[in-house]
């Protein structure tokens, strides 16, 4: 039996037969569990990296959630760049399958990793714990293109106890606002795109205020659109207008966004979009320009007249 469950391991190498190995080794039961553990933690990580989540599958559906800890927690140094990239996607797999106990083991075996880097399995998993202790490490991860899916949907879940992080970080661009990061840029624009969701109160609000004015326009479209959501009639007039001055510089996706914002809440913003529409098309007709605004703003006028 032994030299048969070997034999099961040593094919979870096959990338034609590693699922099929994981079936008949899940058949054996907890017996399978050791020379699983060997493979795992003694075996040579690699950027083909299928045959180790494999293994790990295995052990998760063997209840073995000790090796697991095991593994994430054993600091293994991998020089190799490519090899590193493999491995961290077996670590990845084992931190979700982890997400099946949720308890303090896994918790304390996870959170150091998070730590050390924002892996998106470590970040999915920890999230469904709803600490607000991760909080830091959540928002850090925000400016990760890989991580900040899990990350903004793990802030969901820890809900308001986030929001004051949250408002200090899309407040504090780093290092610097004369140089600022592109990663911190990353992880300002998400921190507003969260804050959109939080009931903040006047006082937040003025504190973003600030951001309407920002150099980088997804910033200030943002931190405009939580003025059409939360702030006073003045405000969310003025910040028609600034979404309206932002659209030509906006990218595609985002001024979909704007004009969904605008077209929502037309009961505010349809006065001040036809009254620049009046403007833009008087300077056409005096020989301006092509104007990318006038044509922008006359789709957002046609949405309004399908939205009655």
């Amino acid at each position: 039996m032994d030299d048969r469950i070997q034999e099961l391991v040593d094919r979870l190498n096959s990338l034609k037969d590693g699922e099929d190995a994981v079936a008949d080794l899940l058949a054996c039961g907890r017996k399978a569990i050791k020379p699983l553990r060997q493979f795992l933690l003694h075996g040579k990580p690699s950027h083909i990296f299928q045959p180790r989540q494999h293994a790990v599958e295995a052990l998760a559906r063997l209840g073995a959630k000790e090796v697991l800890v095991e593994y994430l927690t054993r600091g293994n140094e991998i020089p190799d760049p490519v090899d590193r990239y493999g491995e961290e996607a077996v670590e990845n797999t084992a931190a979700r399958f982890l997400a099946r106990w949720r308890d303090e083991d896994v918790y304390n075996a996870l959170l150091p990793l998070l730590r050390r880097k924002p892996m998106p399995g470590v970040i999915e998993t920890i999230g469904e714990f709803g600490r607000a202790e991760a909080i830091p490490e959540f928002i850090s991860a925000l400016g990760d293109d890989i991580a900040r899916g899990p990350a903004e949907e793990a802030l969901w879940k820890v809900g308001e106890a986030a929001q004051s992080a949250l408002l200090e970080a899309a407040l504090t661009p780093l290092p610097s606002v004369a140089e600022e990061s592109p990663s911190s840029l990353r992880r300002r624009r998400s921190s507003l795109r969260l804050l959109a969701g939080l009931p903040l109160s006047a006082e937040d609000w003025h504190r973003l205020a600030v951001l309407t004015a920002d150099r980088d326009p997804e910033v200030a479209a943002r931190a405009a659109r939580i003025a059409l959501l939360v702030a006073d009639e003045r405000w969310k007039h003025r910040a028609v207008r600034r979404l309206v001055e932002l659209l030509p510089d906006a990218d595609t996706f985002l001024q979909t966004e704007i004009e969904n914002w605008l077209v929502r809440r037309s009961d505010i913003s349809e006065s001040a979009i036809d009254e620049e529409i009046a403007l833009r098309r008087l300077a056409a007709s005096a020989g301006g320009s092509a104007d990318t605004t006038l044509r922008l703003l006359l789709a957002v006028k046609n949405r309004f007249g399908r939205k009655r």
